[in-house]
This record gives structure tokens, C-alpha cells and sequence, in this order.
């Protein structure tokens, strides 16, 4: 059974940084070839695509609130995904979500409905 675990969540003041980590287990498969993406949701708000990695072509995709500021990256053979943010501001509050899957739409690559597993979130405050 697949499992993501986040983790790096907390409090941090605005124009602070902060890495968050995913750690995937019980995928069979060749774990390169599966499709990776950070997710956020905040109270009151549906919950959206903050960086997704399409891994069929090498390709990364950041939502436009948090370009410039945030980067993903992934260790294939820890089965690690990571999501590394600068310049922190309170609207980046939320509920992280890390999720996988194998299908992939490039017409909406920050979509959530290509990811078949999700963890089960890590709080992040900004606080201002």
C-alpha cells in the first residue's frame, strides 16, 4: 500500500523560509516514473496545486502565487520529495498536502485530480 508522510511543517514568520518533506513508501514500481506534487489547502479554500513534477518528461510546474519563491526537488532513491520556500507570506498558510500518481494532464498540471495517493498534511503558519 502506498504511503506519504510530510513533515517540516510549523510556525514562521514572514520573509522566513521553510523545507518541507514527503517520504513515499510501498510502491512497487519504478519510483522515477511516478508523478509527484506538493498541494495546499487553507480554510475556506479549495485545496490547490502548489509544484508539481511530471516525471515522464523532467518537467516542474509552480503555481503563479508562489514562483520565484518556492522550488521542488526529489531524491528517487531516498523516495523522497521535497519542497523548499523563501519569502514566506501569511497567505501561504495551510494544510501541505504531498500526493502521487501516474496519470498526467498537461493541459492542468497543478490539477488534483492526476494524483491517486495523498498524505495526510503538515501544517504551515506564516505568521506577519
Amino acid at each position: 500500500q502506498v504511503q506519504l508522510v510530510e513533515s517540516g511543517g510549523g510556525l514562521v514568520q514572514a520573509g522566513g523560509s521553510q523545507r518541507l518533506s514527503c517520504a513515499a513508501s510501498g510502491y512497487t514500481g519504478n519510483f522515477n516514473l511516478v508523478n509527484l506534487g506538493w498541494f495546499r489547502q487553507a480554510p475556506g479554500k479549495e485545496r490547490e496545486g502548489v509544484a508539481t513534477f511530471f516525471a515522464g518528461a523532467g518537467l516542474t510546474f509552480f503555481a503563479d502565487s508562489v514562483k520565484g519563491r518556492f522550488t521542488v526537488s526529489r531524491d528517487n532513491a531516498r523516495r523522497m520529495l521535497y519542497l523548499e520556500m523563501n519569502n514566506l507570506k501569511p497567505e501561504d498558510s495551510a494544510l501541505y498536502y504531498c500526493a502521487a500518481g501516474t496519470v498526467w494532464r498537461s493541459s492542468t498540471p497543478l490539477s488534483t485530480t492526476m494524483f491517486k495517493y495523498w498524505g495526510q498534511g503538515t501544517q504551515l503558519t506564516v505568521s506577519s
